[in-house]
């Protein structure tokens, strides 16, 4: 037997991929780690359960204090409490669509719940958790709030002068949109790598 074929019929030991040099095309990637990918997963449920029982709550305390009642000044008039009942989506925006933004709201725990299986971050793990509990919170009021049928109104409540008025949902999702928006102009993965474009 030549050696040529002595090399074609024996297998070699397999070969650390480390050795290759980086113009081989062959990736170096880190083996997962499953015990700090639970970790992140449960920095997303214990900040989506906050978000949403911080928006459950006041929601909660505003239907049963404030609707039907003149609006409370907190900073003057440029911050009221104003209870409205508001049937488009953050900030009312989209009156009329209940139906639409329910079905966004699906679809946006839908997607969150499919990339928290490659979730090794903790700020995209706190971003999502944002979104994840900003849109429970709305999607329970659609769901439970009259006129019912997916079609309820959503309570806000936080009224700035010249600004829409809205609730801690809706700052949650902008505040978790915003981070999201910087995790990826800053090249951070939900994965915890950092690509460049």
């Amino acid at each position: 037997m030549t050696e040529a074929e002595r090399t074609i019929t024996t297998p070699d030991t397999p070969e650390d991929p480390a050795a290759h040099s980086p113009d081989e095309g062959v990736p170096a990637a880190a083996p997962a780690d499953p015990a700090r990918r639970r970790r992140r997963i449960v920095v997303l449920i214990g900040v989506a359960a906050l978000a949403y029982a911080l928006d459950l709550l006041s929601k909660i305390w505003v239907v049963h204090s404030l609707e039907h009642h003149d609006a409370v000044d907190v900073f003057g008039h440029y911050l009221r409490l104003d209870a409205i009942r508001n049937a488009g989506a953050a900030f009312g925006f989209g009156q009329g669509m209940t139906i639409v933004f329910t079905v966004i709201a699906v679809g946006v725990i839908v997607v969150i719940a499919r990339l928290s299986r490659r979730l090794y971050s903790v700020p995209w793990a706190i971003a999502l958790g944002l979104l994840l509990g900003g849109a429970f919170g709305n999607l329970t009021d659609r769901v439970f709030r009259a006129p019912g049928g997916f079609q309820g109104r959503v309570v806000d409540f936080i009224a700035p002068e010249h600004f829409a008025v809205f609730n801690l949902a809706d700052s949650a999702i902008c505040v978790g949109g915003a981070l999201i928006v910087l995790l990826s102009f800053r090249g951070v993965d939900p994965d915890g790598t950092r690509h460049q474009d």
